[in-house]
């Protein structure tokens, strides 16, 4: 696709997704378009009341992304939240309740 001016247009998603429900936006966006500037574009965080999105954990695929990549078209955005518990404490604490039974 081709904007007006001559500019490339690629389709991205921006995914967010919370214990109890995720939003996907599909975007049209400009070739070299970055990572943040999708997340900004998409509106998903707004969705969201209080969540502040972490630009240091954010993805693409599942796979760990900067800020600054320039997006490919069909990349999907993956905007990470916080884990709620530690997964070497939880499984320290699983092997405990193990040895104890």
């Amino acid at each position: 696709m081709t904007a007006k001016g001559g500019r490339a247009r690629i389709r991205v998603e921006v995914v967010l997704a919370m214990p109890d429900r995720q939003e996907l936006v599909s975007l049209d966006v400009e070739e070299g378009t970055t990572l943040a500037e999708a997340i900004t574009l998409s509106g998903v965080t707004e969705k969201f009341e209080g969540f502040e999105p972490d630009l240091g954990r954010v993805g693409i695929f599942g796979r760990k992304a900067s800020p600054g990549q320039v997006l490919r078209s069909g990349d999907r955005v993956e905007i990470y939240r916080p884990l709620l518990a530690d997964p070497k404490e939880v499984r320290r604490q699983r092997a405990l309740d193990q040895a104890r039974s």
